[in-house]
Parts: structure tokens; C-alpha cells; sequence
């Protein structure tokens, strides 16, 4: 398959017949098939690459240092003041699976409410070596947020290298994708994985070596050990990918001048060798997916009912919670949300699938990447369940076919004006980017009004926290006796991990002993029960500590430890 700009075809000439015929003393199949129609052929190398796409030659000087100054931007808006925003409930709660793992050895998958085992155990040697902080547990989530650019740099053949360069940079400046890698959730991995499995496909798919079929299946089986929506994503990359080859072949125009010629591809290649090495592949990819499954829902072999039954229940269980009451929104909700944070990216991708769709001779990939992109959106889209953080799933492949625009863009206009409409284009769409990024991520990280800003907790929580701290210090202990009895607490739990004297009974007790309980946090609909049992042994202090959107809390110190 080629592309009058930018395309490169997923295949790609093998010799590895070649090379066993030569063995033998005879031609290939291929070689006797070119025989009538030339009387000299060029040796082929043993795995030969696509050709580059017209109007992709940039020096591969340029190339490397443009990948670098991404990557490095990348890196810049992940990990500068990581630990600046609190955290978010979700990521209260994957912290205490982590430090319970981390201290006590054990996790145990429980499918009813959380997802998959791969955030804890990967963030793990992290914790372990730079301690159990803010930054480090964070620091994992951006790595395969960069991570994610890097695998969207190697796509460099399939969309050009300036379309790949435009979309691992719109990547690198998402509000999206920069600010749920600054989160201790499951997501930066998740679409980590699932680019994964897309490039190490067509890696296999080219050169047939059997190392990027291995690669494709463990990518598949962290994807499904991450998160249970993995279904979603699978299913979706199968039908954009028969999407592809239905629309190039309907519409033609995918295979040149002749659209009969077959390229001979590494799979092809593998086919010919016979059936029992497609089933020696095949049989060795799911032992792999089989073996990498087990190990994390089972807790590394100490906990099989993580693997079975509950790893099977979480379908049904999240199924159910898909098209329920739960986070239910309108359709439209990421369509608003992408228009109001991303729209650069949506425009450029908009314009990306209609290049693909319909130029003269058509990049199959691309047309790939618009059927994942937007089978992606329409499918989240219909289920009533809605969070923010789902849009990377889509953001990303939105990104990649945005940057065959831009490649699309530089074919058109390099003749008369080399690369300059293109990077004008791609300069703006960066800038805009860029510039939400930086507000949303260092500036109004817990202001509600923007759509990312999902009932994360707000910074003058972590008020409250140096108040329970001046308490300790106070009373001369670094574990003061702390009482939660307010319902709605996370993530406190993550910023008193050090205190084994916190308590989180979510209740009022009928009474508190203040040589234990040094402080007291409610809800601020329980005040006057709170004043009343704790009578004139506490005094309240700091008026209201907002935590998230629609819930406030109220702190009550001994009486003499309060700082007058």
C-alpha cells in the first residue's frame, strides 16, 4: 500500500525465500515471477523496509534532533514539580494498594470496583528504590507517558517523518496525555500498551520475525492485566483494521499501478514455510499471553483466585457498570471535552481521515489510524459511563492521523514553498496545545471548570495536612493519634501513610480519649454532632478545608496542643 504523500505500505519485500532457494540452487518464486519482466535484478538486503515516503526525506541529522527536542519536551511538562497537584481520590486509593504491597508483601485483584495489577507491581522497584513518595509513584505513570511519544516516533514509516514528528509532539503537549500521566492512575500504561501491540504488528507483519510477534502478545497481556476496558480497544483495532483493507480495496488505489500485484510480505514469507510454523508462532505468542495473565492477576502465583474466577468476572462486572447510572453523561460529553482541550488535534484529525479516505492512492495505515481514532470516540461514546481520563484512549491515535494531515500538507505545498506551510501548521497546533497544557497542569491543576479536573482534590487540602503535622510536632510525636470520621476521605489515607495512629472509621465514635486522639476530621454536615461529643476537650480549628467539589471538611484539635 502507498500514499501520494506520506503513506507506507504494511508490507514489504522478504528474501527469506530468496535466501533458501539460492541455498538450493534454484530461483524463488518471487525471483521466477520478475524473470519475464527484467534480465538483471539488483540483490535484495535480507529485510528490506518500506520505501520512504515522498516528501518524508528530512536528513536523518534533522530527524534525530527533532525526535530529541520532543522527547525532551515531553519529559519537561511529565516530570517538572511532578508532585505539585494533591492527589486525586483514585490515586489515594491505588496508593494504598501499593503501600500495602510494598510494606506487607500483598495484593490481592479484586475486580468488583478497581482495575488491573500492573500500575503496583511495575511501580514497585520505583518505590523501592527512591522511596514511597508522590514523585516516585508518579514518576511511573510519566515514563509511559513518554514512553508513548517514543512508540508514536517509530510510526516515523507509515506516516512520513514529518507526520511523525507532528503527532508524537502533539502527544507530548496534550492536555490529556500530559496531565493523567502526572497521575498515579492506570491510563498513561494503558495506552502505552495498546500503541504497543499497533507497533509491533506491523513490525511482524513487515519482517515476519517472530521477536515482534512475542512483542505484539505481551503488550496484549498487559493491556488486559491494566484495565478490563481492554476489550474495547482490541476489538476496535481488529475492526479499524478490516475497516483499512474493506476501504482500499473498495475504493482502490492501495497497490499502485496494479492493484493485483501482491507484495510479498515477512508474514507471507512465514506462510510459505508451511502451516506448522504459523502454529509454532501462533501456540507460542498465547503461551506468552497466557503465562504474563497468570503471573500479575494471580499476585505472582501467591493468589490464583485473582486469576481465576475474578479476572473473568471483571468483564461483566465493568460491562454492568458501563451502562449504569454510574459517571452516566451524554453522548456527546467527549466531543465537548476534546473541542474544549484538544481541538487542534481534533481539527487536524478531522482533516487527517478525510486525506486518507480519500486521496488518489491511499495510505492504508492511515486510514487504520482514522477507524481506530474515531471507532474509539464513538464507541466510549455510546456508553453511558464517562470519565476524562478515558480520552486518551483516543487522543492518541487522534494525534497520529492529525500528524498524516500535516505530512499530507507537506507534499502538497513542499515544491513551491519546501516545508514551511506544514510547519506553520504544526507550530500552531503545538503552540495552542502546549499553552493549555501549561495552564491546566501548573496553573489551574484543581480548578473544576476544566473538564480533566474531575473531582480532584483541591491544593488547600494539603492545608489540613500541615495542620495535623504542626499538631505532631507540637506534642512532640511524628504520629499524632488522628481520628477520621468524616465519610469521604481520600486521599488522606496516601498523606498520613507514615502515621499508624490515623484512623479511618468514616463515623463519629460515641466518645474520643484525647491522650490518644489528638485530632478529630468530620464532614461539615456532621459539626453539630461533632461538637457535641467532643465538648471542650477539642476546639476547632481552621474553619473549612475544602477536599473535592462538594465536600468540606472541619478539623478539631486538642484543646492545648492548638496553636494560639
Amino acid at each position: 500500500m502507498s500514499s501520494r504523500g506520506s503513506g507506507r505500505s504494511w508490507k514489504q519485500v522478504n528474501t527469506a525465500s530468496t535466501k533458501r532457494a539460492r541455498k538450493k540452487g534454484k530461483p524463488s518464486k518471487s525471483q521466477a515471477g520478475a524473470a519475464g519482466k527484467s534480465s538483471a535484478r539488483t540483490p535484495q538486503r535480507e529485510e528490506t523496509l518500506p520505501p520512504r515516503a515522498v516528501g518524508s526525506e528530512i536528513p536523518e541529522r534533522a530527524w534525530l534532533v527533532a525526535s530529541i527536542v520532543v522527547l525532551m519536551l515531553a519529559t519537561a511538562l511529565r516530570v517538572y514539580a511532578l508532585d505539585l497537584k494533591p492527589l486525586h481520590h483514585d490515586e489515594g486509593v491505588n496508593g494504598f494498594f501499593l503501600t500495602n504491597l510494598l510494606r506487607q508483601g500483598i495484593y490481592r485483584y479484586d475486580p468488583s470496583n478497581y482495575h488491573g495489577p500492573t500500575l503496583y507491581y511495575l511501580t514497585l522497584p520505583v518505590v523501592g528504590l527512591f522511596g514511597l513518595n508522590t514523585f516516585a509513584i508518579r514518576f511511573v505513570t510519566a515514563g509511559f507517558g513518554i514512553g508513548t511519544v517514543w512508540l508514536v516516533l517509530a510510526l516515523r514509516r507509515y506516516v512520513g517523518a514529518l507526520g511523525a514528528l507532528a503527532a508524537a509532539a502533539l502527544v507530548a503537549v496534550s492536555p490529556a496525555c500530559v496531565f493523567y500521566s502526572r497521575y498515579f492512575i492506570h491510563e498513561s500504561l494503558f495506552v502505552f500498551f495498546t500503541l504497543g501491540i499497533v507497533v509491533a504488528a506491523l513490525r511482524f507483519y513487515e519482517s515476519g520475525a517472530p521477536k515482534y510477534l512475542l512483542l505484539a502478545s505481551a503488550s496484549a497481556a498487559m493491556l488486559f492485566a491494566t484495565k478490563e476496558t481492554a476489550f474495547i480497544s482490541v476489538l476496535t483495532l481488529v475492526l479499524a483494521w478490516m475497516v483499512a483493507l474493506v476501504w482500499v480495496y473498495v475504493m482502490g488505489g492501495g497497490r499502485g499501478r496494479n492493484r493485483g500485484a501482491e507484495v510479498e510480505s515477512g508474514l507471507a514469507t512465514l506462510a510459505a514455510d508451511g502451516p506448522m510454523t504459523l502454529l509454532a508462532l501462533a501456540a507460542g505468542a498465547f503461551v506468552l499471553f497466557a503465562f504474563i495473565w497468570v503471573l500479575f492477576y494471580s499476585s505472582f502465583f501467591t493468589y490464583m483466585q485473582g486469576f481465576y474466577p475474578d479476572s473473568f468476572k471483571a468483564f461483566d462486572l465493568w460491562s454492568k457498570t458501563g451502562m449504569s447510572e454510574f459517571h452516566s453523561k451524554p453522548f456527546n460529553t467527549y466531543f465537548k471535552w476534546l473541542w474544549q482541550e484538544e481541538a487542534p488535534i481534533l481539527v487536524l484529525a478531522c482533516v487527517g481521515t478525510l486525506v486518507a479516505l480519500f486521496e488518489r492512492r491511499k495510505n492504508r495505515f492511515a486510514v487504520f489510524s482514522a477507524a481506530w481514532a474515531f471507532g474509539l470516540l464513538v464507541a466510549y461514546s455510546l456508553i453511558s459511563y464517562k470519565t476524562p481520563w478515558l480520552v486518551l484512549s483516543f487522543v492518541v491515535p487522534l494525534a497520529i492521523v492529525g500528524g498524516y494531515a500535516v505530512q499530507a500538507l507537506d507534499v502538497w505545498t513542499r515544491g513551491r514553498w519546501r516545508h514551511a506551510p506544514a510547519l506553520v501548521v504544526a507550530a500552531v497546533a503545538v503552540g495552542v496545545c502546549a499553552y493549555q497544557s501549561f495552564v491546566i497542569n501548573f496553573q489551574k491543576y484543581d480548578d473544576d471548570h476544566y473538564p480533566y479536573v474531575y473531582s480532584h482534590t483541591v491544593r488547600q487540602a494539603l492545608d489540613l495536612v500541615k495542620e495535623i503535622e504542626r499538631v505532631g510536632l507540637y506534642a512532640g510525636t511524628k504520629e499524632p493519634g488522628v481520628a477520621i470520621a468524616s465519610p469521604d476521605y481520600w486521599p488522606l489515607p496516601w498523606y498520613f501513610r507514615e502515621n499508624s495512629h490515623a484512623g479511618y472509621e468514616g463515623r463519629l465514635d460515641a466518645s474520643y480519649d484525647p491522650n490518644s486522639t489528638l485530632a478529630v476530621i468530620g464532614k461539615d454536615d456532621q459539626l453539630p454532632q461533632l461538637q457535641s461529643v467532643l465538648g471542650d476537650s477539642y476546639e476547632r480549628v481552621g474553619g473549612i478545608y475544602p477536599l473535592r467539589p462538594g465536600v468540606n471538611l472541619v478539623l478539631f484539635v486538642r484543646r492545648d496542643l492548638v496553636e494560639k
